[in-house]
């Protein structure tokens, strides 16, 4: 699995999952829900100003490209965020398995990209600074469309906002379907008009 990264930000360091055993004091069967997730752990890149003609952002110093070989396609979450406590660094994830990847990173809470087959996810590098850049990882990975006059972070709450309400929407459409009392079909019909008006797009 390549992102085609410069050649001067390699490292190829396997990370072993004993230190994370260790470092959060995991227990037998933490540490076999981990271990059934997880296969091995391998630092691929390090992006920093020591790596790369970079200046070091006002937030963030660096961060690492972790290769995550799993065991599972349907992985606990949990896991991945718990290795990127365990390093305290800004990580850009990489999770294979089975000839497929997706790209991960861990901002407020895991955001992903959907299964591609290995070696169609490609990562640009932009901006002059260790902020920026990190800041372009988070939307190429996250898929967001930054609105005028909104930060990343506001943009991303926004969109959660939406996702739950357009869920709650859709839940109210299909038992409106199902619903045989005309009292209470009316109710929820009510109800989903209220929760269009706040839709927010």
């Amino acid at each position: 699995m390549a992102l085609n990264l410069p050649k001067t930000t390699e490292l190829s360091k396997t990370l072993p999952k004993k230190s994370i055993y260790e470092k959060f004091n995991m227990n037998t069967a933490a540490k076999e829900k981990f271990d059934a997730d997880v296969k091995k752990l391998v630092i691929l890149n390090e992006i920093s100003p020591t790596t790369m003609n970079l200046t070091k952002g006002a937030n963030v110093e660096s961060f690492f490209v972790l290769l995550v070989n799993l065991k599972t396609e349907t992985f606990d979450e949990k896991n991945i965020v718990l290795i990127s406590k365990l390093i305290n660094q800004k990580m850009l994830f990489i999770l294979e398995y089975d000839g497929k990847t997706r790209l991960a990173v861990y901002h407020n809470k895991l955001l992903q990209t959907n299964w591609k087959p290995n070696d169609e996810h490609k990562i640009k590098l932009k901006g002059l600074n260790i902020d920026t850049v990190w800041e372009n990882i988070i939307i190429q990975v996250s898929g967001v469309k930054i609105e005028a006059d909104r930060t990343l972070d506001e943009q991303l709450e926004h969109d959660e906002i939406r996702q739950k309400l357009q869920k709650q929407i859709d839940e109210l459409e299909r038992k409106a379907k199902i619903e045989k009392q005309p009292k209470r079909k009316f109710e929820i019909v009510q109800e989903l008009q209220n929760f269009k008006k706040y839709k927010l797009f």
